[in-house]
């Protein structure tokens, strides 16, 4: 069996990095036996692309959970820097990403292969920040860090809510179901468990 330094590591980015998205995020990580990479939250990412790139090879083991932000920058800003960056290097492979809603004025957005609103329910439609399902025809997702990953080639993208938030919806005390959901899309889509039984 190589060593696990010579391996692609299998990470699932997610587009939120605040307090309570840490903690959720730590949790979902413990719930489906993978990794967080903690310190990667902050408002902006307070780490560069290398230095996330060291921490997820320290990883225990996959998948691994990263979070990149923005804190409401239109451009490109620290997170979306660093998700490039980690994203494309070579020894990373990115399962998929969570895209995650927010108010700010003048981003893009970046077309979903599924929403997943409040109730827990996929949708093909767009959601916003409280996980409300809004009109719209496609799964498009706005939001200050996903811009940049129409620059990528993400296998599986997934559109939801403000993590740990929605109005109580995904919070850690009831389980934060909408991100475990998005989380296990993630996977199943990406033949995760099918190419790494025992994950």
């Amino acid at each position: 069996m190589e060593p696990q330094t010579q391996k692609k590591r299998r990470i699932i980015i997610i587009t939120d990095g605040d307090i309570v998205a840490r903690d959720t995020v730590e949790e979902v990580a413990r719930r489906i036996g993978g990794r967080c990479i903690s310190r990667s939250s902050g408002n902006p990412t307070p780490l560069t692309g290398p230095q996330i790139v060291t921490l997820i090879k320290r990883a225990k083991h996959d998948p691994v959970l990263v979070m990149f932000d923005d804190n409401g920058d239109m451009r490109m800003g620290k997170g979306e820097e660093a998700l490039y960056y980690v994203a494309k290097h070579p020894d990373i492979e990115v399962l998929g990403a969570i895209a995650v809603a927010s108010k700010t004025k003048g981003a893009l957005g970046v077309k979903a292969d599924i929403c997943i609103d409040r109730y827990g329910r996929k949708v093909k439609r767009p959601v916003n920040k409280n996980g409300f399902v809004e009109a719209g025809s496609e799964a498009y997702i706005i939001g200050d860090t996903v811009d940049v990953l129409n620059m990528l080639h993400i296998p599986v993208i997934v559109g939801i809510g403000d993590i740990g938030k929605m109005k109580g919806k995904d919070e850690a005390c009831v389980g934060c179901p909408v991100t475990i959901s998005a989380v296990q899309f993630i996977l199943q889509k990406s033949g995760y468990f099918q190419k790494h039984p025992g994950s």
